[in-house]
């Protein structure tokens, strides 16, 4: 029978710190492949009602990005639909 001396938790400790860094690395890396990274999502959040409580400018980015969004949203859907014939 094998008897464990009282170092052997550090082992455990370092295990799983390395699984969450892959974890981590694997997420970012997703993260990064899916768009994730935009920071003009935060206007996707509202909608032409809103055009009273948003500043003129803020209203024009408003549109750029809500277009852009669709733009890649069809995009998307259309290489989605290529691989699916």
């Amino acid at each position: 029978m094998v008897e464990w001396s009282d170092g052997w938790t550090i082992y455990i400790w370092l295990i799983s710190g390395v699984g969450i860094l892959i974890a981590t690395v694997i997420g970012l890396t997703w993260a990064a492949k899916n768009e994730q990274f935009d920071e003009d999502i935060k206007y996707l959040v509202f909608d032409d009602k809103d055009e009273d409580k948003m500043d003129p400018e803020e209203f024009k980015k408003y549109k750029e990005v809500t277009a852009r969004q669709e733009k890649r949203r069809d995009e998307v859907l259309k290489e989605k639909d290529k691989t699916r014939d």
